[in-house]
């Protein structure tokens, strides 16, 4: 697989400090969906061969796939979607937390997406979508804690 470019910034918290930071440049929400959109394609390529119902997850209406690896001292996420948004907001939580130790992932919760007005604006299928997005990944470290 190639190599992930998380993380981006030191810690959990500048990471979502800067995106915070880059969302507040765009005045209105049909820029910062035109933004997710082109961070989404920021993301690494993702083997069509991983995209399997294994790797897929449940509980988003588009079609998702992650694959962790790593142990608690780094845990990383490789995903991709079909959704362009999803593929946007796939990146913004990769951004965060992949990359990190299974404790930086556990003790920090996803503030940026009510920091940026996320929650506010996003249909309910992918508020589901990206809650089933981030249990995963906390699942994950939890399982790399025990």
């Amino acid at each position: 697989m190639t190599a992930s470019p998380f993380p981006l910034e030191p810690t959990p918290a500048e990471a979502q400090r800067a995106i915070a930071e880059e969302f507040a440049f765009f005045s209105d929400w049909s820029e910062r969906y035109q933004y997710l959109i082109d961070l989404g394609r920021k993301l690494p390529p993702f083997p069509d061969e991983l995209r399997t119902e294994a790797n897929r997850l449940q509980g988003c209406q588009s079609m998702v796939w992650i694959v962790p690896s790593g142990d608690a001292g780094r845990l990383d996420f490789a995903a991709a979607s079909d959704s362009a948004i999803v593929s946007g907001l796939i990146y913004l939580a990769l951004r965060v937390y992949s990359g990190r130790s299974a404790r930086e992932i556990v003790d920090t919760d996803a503030d940026y997406i009510a920091d940026i007005g996320l929650a506010k604006h996003l249909s309910p299928t992918r508020s589901n979508g990206l809650a089933a997005l981030l249990a995963v990944i906390r699942e994950r470290a939890q399982t790399e804690l025990a």
